[in-house]
């Protein structure tokens, strides 16, 4: 696709993506990311799209695996301080947090971490590298031994099954609403 076509189906389409992470994303501040991603993953990609009619369905979807990413990510991180905090030895005091807050964080950690341990270790391997640690793609597979296809078909399952765990699990039902 020539960059002079995709500069037209960016400005096209960009402001009514960007209200669509809006609604999925939960805040202007994460939709605003979203779509930058969705934007740079899409110049990059711009090659790979074959019907330019699908452009603004091709982004949004892009947007809305960024948003998807964010909030696991925003989830992750605080379950994952948590727990560095009491490694340390440090423990929260009872007047300074609210106690339903870090039931749900305990909960929250509970079902991710049994989530995550469910995972053959060969989507383990992958899935924690990369949602958990957030490193690159391209460091994650040479170290692995796998091409970047396999490596996203992998984190893809391991996706699916973290999502299918704690969805399956009734006591992770609640949080996860």
């Amino acid at each position: 696709m020539d960059e002079d076509r995709l500069e037209r189906l960016v400005a096209r389409h960009k402001d009514s993506v960007y209200r669509q992470m809006v609604r999925v994303c939960g805040n202007r501040t994460d939709a605003e990311d979203a779509l930058a991603d969705a934007l740079v993953s899409a110049v990059k990609s711009a090659g790979d799209l074959r019907d330019q009619e699908a452009f603004r369905k091709w982004l949004t979807l892009i947007a809305s695996r960024a948003c998807a990413r964010t909030r696991i990510r925003d989830r992750f991180h605080a379950a994952l301080s948590l727990s560095e905090m009491e490694s340390i030895g440090f423990e929260a005091g009872s007047d300074a947090a609210d106690p339903h807050s870090e039931a749900v964080r305990k909960d929250l950690k509970a079902c991710v971490a049994a989530a995550i341990g469910q995972l053959p270790t060969t989507y383990r391997d992958v899935y924690v590298r990369r949602e958990i640690d957030e490193e690159r793609a391209e460091s994650v597979a040479a170290d692995l031994g796998l091409t970047i296809p396999a490596l996203k078909s992998r984190l893809h399952r391991a996706r699916q099954i973290v999502r299918q765990s704690i969805d399956t699990d009734i006591s992770c039902q609640a949080i996860s609403d």
